[in-house]
């Protein structure tokens, strides 16, 4: 275990690895487990300390996943910026790069549900002000992607776009990850599992729709 170095750091740069480790801890738990099951003590626990000892870096265990899901905004960005860059200018080719960047991070599909529900409302006001200011300039940016690929769907259009298909990728991601219990029911009763998704296949379907949509009312 590393917890004496891990609670000597006292140097910004060791400071800093430190918070990356945590970082890096929780992104493997909750891709391997899902976010809902993670706990601050798991995260510890794989760190190797004690779970007082991630306090010093990060106030909640909340926290830890918006700094992630503020990455995976981030890195969805620059995802898009370089697929978007070859797309067939139509609402299907802005759809198949949009599902393709977004299935390619399944932990910032599931984050992107958590983070309404649950992550923004146990941290600080300071946390949850870094959180939203990132997120919104990320969200312009695709906005602007958007509409720059596809003619016809303007800055008004991008900024639904990304509305929309953001939502749809967080509830479709969790109808189609069922937890054990439910994934056990619908194995016993399959008419049972009619709501489940092939979360590809119906995010495409639906974000051609949507893009549809906007450039044909805009």
């Amino acid at each position: 275990m590393v917890t004496a170095e891990f609670q000597r750091a006292r140097r910004p740069e060791h400071k800093e690895q430190r918070r990356e480790a945590i970082l890096a801890a929780a992104r493997v738990l909750a891709t391997r487990d899902g976010v809902r099951t993670v706990t601050l003590g798991d995260i510890a626990a794989e760190v190797g300390v004690h779970k007082s000892a991630l306090l010093r870096y990060f106030e909640t265990r909340e926290e830890i996943y918006l700094q992630l899901t503020a990455e995976g905004w981030q890195e969805w960005t620059e995802a898009l910026r370089i697929a978007l860059a070859d797309a067939e200018p139509t609402p299907s080719g802005g759809s198949a790069v949009i599902t393709s960047t977004l299935a390619a991070r399944p932990l910032f599909c599931d984050l992107l549900a958590h983070a309404p529900l649950n992550l923004e409302r146990n941290v600080s006001l300071e946390t949850v002000r870094a959180f939203k200011v990132a997120t919104l300039d990320r969200v312009a940016a695709i906005s602007q992607l958007l509409s720059d690929a596809l003619p016809g769907l303007g800055p008004d259009g991008g900024r639904k776009a990304v509305a929309a298909v953001s939502s749809l990728a967080a509830t479709f991601w969790q109808v189609s990850h069922p937890p054990e219990t439910l994934a056990r029911f619908y194995a016993e009763q399959p008419d049972g599992g009619h709501s489940l998704t092939d979360f590809p296949r119906r995010l495409e379907e639906l974000t051609t729709a949507v893009l549809a949509g906007l450039t044909a009312s805009t």
